[in-house]
C-alpha cells in the first residue's frame, strides 16, 4: 500500500536534534480526507524533531497541525475543525518491535530498509486525534421525551424506583 502522504527519511541522516517539516500538498490532503472519511482536509503539516535512540531506533517528537472539514453527527452539517496534537513515537526496525505491551511506552512504528516514513506517521496521528463523533460547536444531543415515553422500554419506566 502506498501511503496518501509519504515522506521517506533515511535513518542515517538523523542527528542529535534533526528537525524536519512535513507539509501536505492539496492532492495529498484530498487523499488523506478520503482515507479518513472526512469531507476535506484543507491543510495539514507536522513538525518533527528526530533523535537517535538505542540501537537503530529513532525517537520522534511531533507537532501536528491540520484543518479538517467533518460532518456533524447531530445535524449532518459540514463544519471545519482545527487539530493541534503533540505526540511522541519511536521508529524501530521491524525485526526489533517490542513484544511487551506497555500502555505507558511510546508507540512503536516499524520501518525497513533504513528509511522511516514521516508522512505516514503524521497521517496516523491525525487519525488518532480526530473526534470519532464530531459535533459542530454549540450542538448537543437533545433527548426526545416523546421518543423515550413511546420507546421499547416505556413499559419499564413506571417500574423503576425513583
Amino acid at each position: 500500500m502506498t501511503p496518501e502522504l509519504s515522506r521517506p527519511f533515511a535513518v542515517a541522516r538523523v542527528g542529535e536534534a534533526t528537525r524536519v517539516q512535513v507539509e501536505a500538498t492539496e492532492a495529498e490532503c484530498a487523499a488523506v480526507a478520503a482515507r479518513m472519511g472526512l469531507l476535506s482536509v484543507p491543510a495539514m503539516s507536522c513538525a518533527f524533531v528526530l533523535e537517535r535512540g538505542p540501537g537503530a531506533a529513532v525517537r520522534a517528537q511531533g507537532m501536528l497541525a491540520a484543518r479538517v472539514v467533518q460532518s456533524c453527527v447531530v445535524t449532518l452539517e459540514p463544519f471545519e475543525a482545527e487539530v493541534a496534537e503533540a505526540f511522541a513515537v519511536r521508529f524501530v526496525p521491524e525485526d526489533q518491535l517490542s513484544e511487551a505491551l506497555d500502555i505507558e511506552a511510546e508507540d512503536e512504528i516499524p520501518y525497513a530498509g533504513g528509511v522511516i516514513d514521516l508522512g505516514e506517521a503524521a497521517t496516523e496521528q491525525l487519525a488518532l486525534a480526530l473526534d470519532p463523533f464530531p459535533r459542530r460547536p454549540g450542538v448537543a444531543f437533545a433527548e426526545d421525551e416523546d421518543a423515550i415515553a413511546d420507546g421499547p422500554f416505556a413499559a419499564l419506566a413506571g417500574r423503576l424506583p425513583s
